[in-house]
């Protein structure tokens, strides 16, 4: 399975480089696939490439979804036990 992040653009490096931070974690990224990105912006990550620019609310919205997950799981596991 596959999974591709927003995460919002704090920095533009040399080339087609950038460090993105999502939940207080920063890496370094290409952007080689996407154009006209500046710090500030989300975009979607995966495997190291930035996919696509992501607009802000529907990132906050995703982010959200996925803190939801360990509760979701969480309720999961106790109504099958």
């Amino acid at each position: 399975m596959c999974l591709a992040l927003p995460a919002r653009v704090v920095e533009l490096r040399d080339g087609d480089n950038a460090v993105v931070e999502v939940g207080g974690v920063r890496k370094a990224v290409s952007l080689a696939l996407v154009e006209g990105i500046v710090p500030g912006d989300f975009v979607i990550v995966h495997v190291g490439y930035a996919l696509s620019r992501l607009d802000p609310e529907e990132a906050a919205r995703t982010l959200a979804a996925f803190a939801e997950l360990p509760e979701v799981e969480r309720q999961a596991l106790e109504a099958t036990s």
